[in-house]
Formats: C-alpha cells, sequence, structure tokens
C-alpha cells in the first residue's frame, strides 16, 4: 500500500542532493519515519552513514525493525539502532537510529561526525531539550566544520517556518498525509471535583467499548495511572488489555503494538503512542486529556515529570490515531467548551526544565547560549542558576569546564548524580540510581533513604513498587563503571550531590531547618529523621516559603566537615537587631546559610558597631533621634531656604546618614543609646563654611529684640516666625522683616505669662487697632505690669512695675 510520503519523495531527496538542508512536515501516518531514510539511502543522497534521531526508546527499536523488515533483513545490518544500553549495528550499518542522548555524546566525542553524512530529526515538534540541543550542535558543526553535512528536520504538528529560518532559510516540503475522517465525543459536562482522575478514565473506556467495535487506543499520562485504570476496565470475552509505557520491558512493549489476531486489543499507553508508533486495528481512541512533561523540579533539584493539561496539537494527533485504517471515533474526557482554554502547543523543554545539564553540555561544546541556533533560546535566569550549581559542583571554574566537568558530561545521569557518583564509592550506584528513579516506597514511608537502600539488597516487600525497584537495581548495574573509589556514607553521598540542601535544625521543638542554600524546610515530627542536628534534604514538596521534606539522609557534623572544610569559614558579623532594639556584635562559623558555631564578638570595630546602627536607625525612622529645638530649628531653616543646601527632607536625611549622622555615631549601640546624640551638632557639621554664611543671611537663626535679647527664628511653618513677649516690643513702629527678601516676620506676641495673645505680620497696624483691647484684658490680669494707652513712645520693658505703684 502505498503511504502518502511517497507523494513528496522526489522533492525531499532533491532539496537533500542539491543544498543539503530541508524541513519535513507531514502528520502522523504518512510514513516519514519508516519511508524518507530509505529513499535518502536509495538515492545515494549522503555519504557514510545516515543517523536519525528519534526522542523515544521504543520509538527507534520499532522505526528500525520496520525499515530492517522492509529490506528483508535482521536489525543491525543494513539498518541498526543505537540507545543507552543497547545498541544493534555493525560495519555494514548505513542508517542508525538514535535515542537524543546517544547523538550529544557522538557530537562531543567528535564535532565533525566523521564517517556521517547525513541527520535526520524525527518528531522535533516535541521539542525535548536534548533535540534543541542536538539541531544547535549539529547546525554549528555543519556551519564550521563539515558544510558536506546533510540535516533534515522532520514534524508532525511545528510551524515549519521558524525551523527552516533558523537553518538557513531552507527550503519547506509539506505531506498532507492520508486519514479517515473520525467522530469525536466528549463529555456533557465537566467532570466534579471530587471524582477519581482514573476512576473517571475507566468510566469513559468501558463506555468506549461498549459503544464501538474494533481496537482501542487509551491515552493516560503516566504508568502509575495506567495500572489503577487497568483494575477498572470490564474486559469484554475476546478482548485483551496492554499497557504501553516507557519502562515497560521490551517484550511486552511489542506485544502492545503488534497485530492479534482474533481479539479486541485495548491499549492503555502514555504519550508515547501518539507519533512515530503505529498499532495496527486502532478504531477508536480514548482521550483522559493529560501529559507528563518534563519541568524544573524545585523540590528535587532536578527535572520531574508533571501532569499538565493537553495542548490542542496533542488532543488532534491523538484523534488522528482513530483514523489510520478506517473511519474511527475519539472520546475526549473533557467538554467541548472546555477545548478553548486548552494551550495551543505544549512548551517546549527548554523553557521550563532543568537546564544544568544543558549548560553543562554547552560548557563542554565551548559556546554560549546566543553563539548557537537555538529554536528557543534558554531562559537567562535559569540558565545561570544552572551555571551556579556547575561552579559550586567543580564542573565548571569561571565559566570553563574543568576535567571534572568533562568527567560528569560523559555520564548518564544529572550532574549532581554525576559528581556524587565520581566521588564515591561501591554504594553510590545505588544512590545515584535510586535518586534519579522515582520513590519506591511513596508517601507514608518516612524520609530517611536508607529504607530505600535496603530494598534493593533483599527481597522487595508488598508495599514497594517492584518495578521501580527493578529499574533502579538494574540502572545501579551499569553505573558502576563510573563510580569513584571512596567509600563514604549515604549522607556525605547525599551532601555531595546536593551541598545547597544540608539542612541545620532550628532552634525550638518542631523540626524545622534552615538549608544551606538559604531557603527553610520541616520534617514531619514523627519522622525518624525529626531528631536529626543535620540532614541533607533529597526530595521537597517546593513551597517557597518552608518546604516539607520528602526525602532526605541523615549527616554527622563531622563527615560535613570532612567533605566541605574549605568552604566553612569564620564570619565577623556587626548587625542590627530589630527585635533587641540594639547592635548585635558576632563571630560565626559558616558553611552557606548554616550557622555551625555562633560566639560574641568583643573586641568589634568601632566602625563596624556605626554601620550596624545605621541600619538600626533606618529601621527606627528619625523619631528615634533626640530633635531638640536647635536642631529642629536649624533642620527648617536648611528645607525653608533650599538652594545650594542639602536636602534635609525625611527622605533625604535617611538617604544621606552616612554623610552627616555616621561620624557621631561613636559608643552608640542601641536605640536608648541615640537619644544622646547631638543632632544639632551632626547637622551643623553637615554644613560647610560658606553654606553656614549663605545659611545665615538667607534665613538667620535670631532676632535681636529692642532689649539686646536674642531670640531664636522659626522656619518650620515655611515663613520666619517669632514668639516674643508684648512689652518688649514697645516702641517699634515698624515691622521687623528678615532675610534678604526682607520678609515680615510671624510674630506671635506674648502674656507676662509667656501665652499668645496676638499673631501678627503688622506690627503698627496692631498698635493702633486690636491692641486697645488687649490693653483692657491684660490690665485686668496682670494690674502690676505696664500697658500705656501709647505703645509706640513707650520704652520696651521685662519688668513689672513696683509694688505700691
Amino acid at each position: 500500500m502505498s503511504l502518502p510520503i511517497e507523494d513528496v519523495v522526489d522533492a525531499l531527496v532533491g532539496h537533500m542532493t542539491d543544498g543539503g538542508v530541508c524541513v519535513l512536515q507531514a502528520p502522523p501516518g504518512a510514513g516519514k519515519t519508516t519511508r524518507v531514510p530509505l529513499a535518502l539511502l536509495a538515492a545515494d543522497a549522503f555519504d557514510g552513514r545516515l543517523i536519525m534521531l528519534e526522542p523515544r526508546r521504543l520509538a527507534a527499536r520499532a522505526a528500525a525493525e520496520r525499515m530492517a523488515q522492509t529490506l528483508g533483513e535482521p536489525v543491525g545490518q543494513t539498518v541498526g539502532y543505537r540507545m543507552r544500553g543497547e545498541a544493534k549495528v555493525s560495519k555494514a550499518t548505513r542508517v542508525e537510529v538514535v535515542t537524543e542522548g546517544i547523538l550529544t555524546r557522538m557530537i562531543q566525542s567528535d564535532p565533525e561526525l566523521s564517517g556521517v553524512g547525513c541527520v535526520v530529526f524525527d518528531e522535533f515538534h516535541e521539542r525535548s531539550l536534548n533535540g534543541d540541543l542536538g539541531l544547535a550542535l549539529v547546525w554549528e558543526a555543519r556551519e564550521a566544520l563539515r558544510p558536506d553535512l546533510k540535516l533534515m528536520v522532520m514534524s508532525a504538528t511545528l510551524d515549519a517556518a521558524p525551523v527552516a529560518a533558523l537553518l538557513g532559510d531552507a527550503p519547506v516540503v509539506t505531506s498532507d498525509g492520508r486519514a479517515h475522517p473520525v467522530e469525536t465525543r466528549w463529555l456533557d459536562r465537566p467532570l466534579h471535583k471530587d471524582v477519581r482522575f482514573e476512576a473517571a478514565a475507566a468510566d469513559l473506556v468501558n463506555q468506549a467499548v461498549r459503544e464501538t467495535t474494533g481496537g482501542v487506543l487509551v491515552f493516560l499520562p503516566g504508568e502509575g495511572e495506567i495500572r489503577r485504570v487497568m483494575n477498572g476496565i470490564d474486559v469484554p470475552k475476546g478482548a485483551v488489555v496492554r499497557p504501553l509505557f516507557g519502562a515497560l520491558p521490551f517484550k511486552k512493549q511489542r506485544a502492545a503494538i503488534a497485530p492479534e489476531d482474533g481479539v479486541r486489543k485495548i491499549v492503555l499507553a502514555t504519550s508515547i503512542a501518539e507519533t512515530s508508533l503505529t498499532i495496527e486495528d486502532v478504531r477508536v481512541v480514548v482521550d483522559a486529556g493529560r501529559a507528563r512533561r518534563a519541568r524544573f523540579d524545585p523540590g528535587s533539584g532536578m527535572s520531574r515529570l508533571v501532569t499538565e493539561r493537553v495542548s490542542r496539537a496533542e488532543a488532534t494527533q491523538r484523534q488522528g490515531r482513530a483514523g489510520r485504517v478506517q473511519p474511527g471515533v475519539c472520546y475526549r474526557m473533557w467538554t467541548r467548551a472546555e477545548e478553548g482554554a486548552l494551550p495551543a502547543f505544549p512548551p517546549a523543554e527548554i523553557e521550563a526544565a532543568d537546564l544544568t545539564g544543558l549548560a553543562l553540555e554547552l560548557a563542554n561544546w565551548g559556546a554560549a547560549p546566543d553563539e548557537l541556533a537555538f529554536l528557543t533560546p534558554p531562559p537567562d535566569a535559569a540558565f545561570g542558576e544552572a551555571v551556579a550549581l556547575l561552579e559550586m559542583l567543580g564542573a565548571l571554574h569561571d565559566g570553563r569546564i574543568t576535567d571534572h566537568g568533562k568527567a560528569l558530561a560523559a555520564m548518564p545521569l544529572h550532574p549532581r548524580l554525576g559528581h556524587m557518583l565520581a566521588k564515591s564509592g561501591t554504594a553510590g550506584p545505588a544512590l545515584a540510581a535510586l535518586l534519579a528513579e522515582r520513590d519506591p516506597l511513596g508517601r507514608g514511608a518516612g524520609t530517611d533513604i536508607a529504607t530505600r537502600v535496603k530494598l534493593l539488597g533483599g527481597a522487595v516487600p508488598p508495599h514497594a513498587n517492584r518495578g521501580v525497584v527493578e529499574r533502579v537495581r538494574a540502572e545501579a548495574k551499569r553505573l558502576k563503571r563510573f563510580a569513584g573509589t571512596t567509600d563514604r556514607s549515604l549522607g556525605e553521598m547525599a551532601a555531595l550531590a546536593y551541598p545547597d540542601r544540608i539542612g541545620l535544625r532550628r532552634a525550638g521543638k518542631d523540626a524545622r531547618y534552615v538549608l544551606s542554600g538559604g531557603k527553610g524546610a520541616v520534617i514531619d515530627a514523627a519522622d525518624s529523621l525529626a531528631g536529626q542536628r543535620l540532614v541533607v534534604a533529597l526530595d521537597l514538596d517546593g513551597d517557597a516559603r518552608e518546604a516539607r521534606v520528602r526525602l532526605a539522609a541523615a549527616i554527622t557534623e563531622g563527615e560535613l566537615r570532612a567533605l566541605y572544610a574549605d568552604k566553612i569559614q569564620w564570619v565577623e558579623l556587626c548587625e542590627w537587631s530589630k527585635r533587641d532594639r540594639k547592635v548585635l556584635a558576632r563571630r560565626q562559623e559558616r558553611f552557606g546559610a548554616l550557622t555551625l558555631d555562633d560566639r560574641m564578638w568583643k573586641d568589634a570595630a568601632p566602625d563596624h558597631i556605626a554601620q550596624a546602627m545605621l541600619t538600626g536607625v533606618r529601621q527606627l525612622g528619625l523619631t528615634s533621634l533626640n530633635w531638640s529645638k536647635p536642631a529642629k530649628y536649624l533642620r527648617a531653616r536648611v528645607q525653608y531656604m533650599r538652594e545650594g543646601l542639602p536636602d534635609w527632607s525625611d527622605d533625604g536625611l535617611l538617604a544621606s546618614l552616612e554623610d552627616w549622622l555616621l561620624p557621631y555615631l561613636g559608643g552608640v549601640r542601641s536605640a536608648e543609646d541615640l537619644k544622646s546624640v547631638n543632632i544639632a551638632e551632626a547637622l551643623r557639621a553637615a554644613l560647610s563654611w560658606d553654606q553656614m554664611q549663605a545659611l545665615d543671611a538667607g534665613a538667620p537663626a535670631k532676632f535681636t529684640t529692642p532689649l539686646g535679647r536674642d531670640l531664636a527664628l522659626d522656619y518650620a511653618d515655611g515663613a520666619p516666625a517669632l514668639e516674643v513677649r508684648l512689652q518688649e516690643m514697645f516702641g517699634v513702629t515698624t515691622h521687623p522683616r528678615t532675610g534678604p527678601d526682607r520678609l515680615p516676620l510671624k510674630i506671635t506676641l506674648l502674656s507676662p505669662a509667656s501665652k499668645p495673645v496676638q499673631v501678627t505680620t503688622d506690627l503698627p497696624g496692631f498698635w493702633a487697632g486690636s491692641y486697645a483691647d488687649v490693653r483692657k484684658d491684660m490690665r485686668a490680669r496682670y494690674p502690676r505690669h505696664p500697658w500705656p494707652e501709647d505703645p509706640t513712645v513707650a520704652d520696651p520693658t521685662l519688668r513689672a512695675k513696683p509694688r505700691g505703684t
């Protein structure tokens, strides 16, 4: 039977022969995965080998087997495959299907890709991190070293134009594909929040089996959901249920995709079945609407698979699986109204995954992210955090890869775990494999990693996940060749992988910890590790304020000091204590944010104490200072005049504390001590001689009364003001003015008892007007004081009349 891709094969071969670069856009089922490499081989369009990149192991095997079958050969002859831990290739192999990590290792060890004539990226629309990296490296190798290297990118749903532009405006070839019509059936109403996901999925599968005929393909997010849904399916007579997920043994994977005569097959699969694989006789698709994606998990410090809603593009691909061989039906576990809220495409992994491995690969390649052709550049912040972690692990130094970093890049592990493995002995592989997998015991088994390690050496108890344990055991065997020679405790190994997650127990009855990276964590009080002074948090729930520890290892202080002696330092601190309202001077022995020892710093330098007091003043505010009248008056004069003088507003004074207040904080250690600081003197010292001269001329500090007394002028209200005894102004017939602009003083006239009597800016007017009424009142109250009828000709006085007069 002719495949849709046949219609464009000649165009593909032509582009690859002429320009050596091409982008192919073809929907699932068009035949691109198994037909295009063989067509290029038959046309002699490349020299040497063709490397085709597949994002999944099962798809790589299946593609190689199908192409070998087409040629009538066993796998490993003309067509072979290579993946981590397994390879079927020979000297005769011309087409080699590889998984993504394999291509990265190939080009890192041989940047020219010697013996390779063509590289094909299949299913590039999945936008895996390794796929993006592989394309960037291959494109640079072609541009700088191998202009003869041919390159093709194949995608099912991705907009091809940006990829083509990235590859120097490469030609785009589109295959329309071939599909039968598919009827789509949605839920009548949204799932109730109390309905369990697996129960709802099983009910929908049972409905689909009752209402239809033919094979059923069910899309679920992961292995756990597949196993739970299997338990809820009512399997009709003559039908079989087959699981399909990445960690399943290959024989069982093959059973899920191979035709089975005389039985109705119900396949429960992850997104592994969306593209690349063809499952015979599928007429019905049940889409549970969830997918697993790699995301950076702050709890583990590495990428983890998280469950998210599918995108519309993924839903379309899944739907199409029902129409590959004849008209079909697709059941969607969401309502038609909910479909509009689905994202158009899944996000590229590079946008949200842990970038530590990517940063290490780029350092090994010797290029910065902006020097390579990334369809989506790695986010700056996440990339910076990845580089910082690699520096901490010793994989990078000043941004350049070290010998240790090169060794880590060669390991099939996250750099955290690779670092631990390289520095550890016989127990390292087991712990590395365990931490790279999901917890085989799950919640409720306590946090101690030691209980998980014990599982690997004996019989698997019923409450453990046997599949996970077996995978960890197998991976531990493969990792033995990378292990170092120094036997260490679990705590030491954990601290090597997570130097930023070493936790010191806080004071108090609760098991709360501060982590060396600065964050907080808590262990359940009933947990076996809750009494430990030091732990290493291996997995956290991700809470930004205080994360709950899900996995941890105990470590002793001696072990910590032995591992990180060069990172433990004494720090001398003078800090303002908001709680104690004073400066505390301490000498602390620290590892990151952990304080291992804390002592008083008795001979702290005075300037350190004064600087800490400034912090206290900033927290307490200017009201904590001793604002005497002279200080207030001086500040008001400066604010009144302004021009050519410093900003003594609240903000201005706080911003310039170091300039005017710091020199006067000698011996001051507390909020109470601040009361003794002469603020007026500090402010005066902050003004230069020229500034003081200008201030005295523009905003005089005092007024001299007719009796020769100097009285302070107050500028607090924005104008010069004076308080003076009324009788002291007798004989003054011209209103007093001050400053270069000769502004009238606002005079508050006081009684003999210094109580306000009148406020005026026109003293002659007061004498001629309301003084008469004031005189009547004052004569009655203060009969022994002079109250002349005409104050303009009377002598100023502060004295009372002698008794008897």
